[in-house]
């Protein structure tokens, strides 16, 4: 395996993302033969097929799968290489792939602006997507670090806290429960909810805060996909939801919604940073993280009890 070329492990990246041999000896520069005769004898050095010949085109085996994942990780060596020679050369350059849950829109822009002041010449990209989206493109080499709730655990990641996460109970302003206080958890449980989708991690949450109230989970509430659409529903009064308070500033503010002063909420969770375990940090990962320890907190908006329509003020 010490005669693997990285060419030929780019050939197997472009089968593997286009599925086809024309396609990718177009995207590589090649011709089809060219290309195929690349793989065969990746192939027959390594002893194992990395392909399996379908109509619809080239899928990837196990093995193909493993040189996929080797491909990908010496990719994000090289890049950390190069950003490191630059480092050392004086120059305050570099790359940062950024993951955000969809939560994280509200703060990301303020962080990368933040973060920018301090670093102007570092080429930061966004990508914002469920927690799901975000994991897999961690997975996948496709994101440097992710901001998300909390870390995923079915494969090694490094971590770190950078600020609070308050999750809050928010109603339209003239629901009949704003301005109550201590709402009990039985009480506010009587309510339709609008909820985000399956493995979302304010869902969980939820799901976590509603077990004890018998059989409420069975029927936990109207499924919508994103958090701009369901402060919509509930500002047209369709239901209350639960959702990050860093969501609902600006509805808050301009009092189309309030929060709920539920018994034991705000319910407190964590912001985290999250990158692979298994790759090295360039200095602009370095340089965020370091960031995001010392001043991230400050760019996140903050809750405090009572809730009165200027709490974010």
């Amino acid at each position: 395996m010490r005669n693997v070329t990285l060419r030929q492990l780019r050939t197997v990246q472009a089968v593997c993302r286009l599925g086809k041999i024309n396609l990718a000896a177009e995207a590589l520069g090649l011709t089809g033969p060219a290309l195929t005769l690349q793989i065969q004898q990746l192939e027959q050095d390594a002893g194992v097929p990395l392909f399996d010949r379908t109509r619809e085109g080239m899928v990837p085996t196990g093995f193909g799968l493993a040189f996929l994942e080797a491909a990908r990780s010496i990719e994000d060596n090289l890049a950390t290489l190069e950003d490191a020679i630059s480092a050392m050369k004086g120059l305050r350059t570099g790359r940062l792939r950024l993951g955000a849950v969809s939560t994280g829109k509200y703060f990301a822009p303020q962080l990368i602006a933040a973060f920018r002041r301090q670093v102007p010449l570092v080429e930061i990209k966004l990508f914002v997507g469920n927690r799901a989206e975000i994991i897999q493109k961690l997975r996948d080499h496709e994101i440097d670090i992710a901001l998300m709730g909390r870390p995923p655990r079915d494969f090694d990641v490094r971590s770190q806290v950078f600020g609070d996460h308050p999750l809050v109970f928010i109603a339209p302003a003239d629901h009949p429960l704003a301005g109550v206080l201590d709402i009990s958890r039985e009480r506010v449980a009587e309510e339709q909810f609008l909820v985000r989708e399956r493995g979302s991690g304010t869902r969980i949450s939820l799901e976590i805060f509603l077990s004890e109230v018998p059989r409420r989970l069975e029927e936990l509430g109207t499924e919508m996909g994103s958090n701009e659409t369901i402060k919509q529903a509930v500002i047209a009064g369709l239901g209350i939801a639960f959702l990050s308070a860093h969501t609902i500033e600006q509805e808050i503010k301009l009092g189309r919604l309030v929060i709920l002063d539920v018994v034991d909420t705000p319910i407190r969770r964590q912001w985290f940073s999250v990158s692979r375990a298994d790759r090295a940090t360039n200095p602009a990962m370095q340089a965020f993280e370091k960031f995001l320890l010392a001043e991230g907190a400050r760019h996140l908006p903050v809750v405090t009890k009572p809730y009165p329509a200027n709490a974010f003020g």
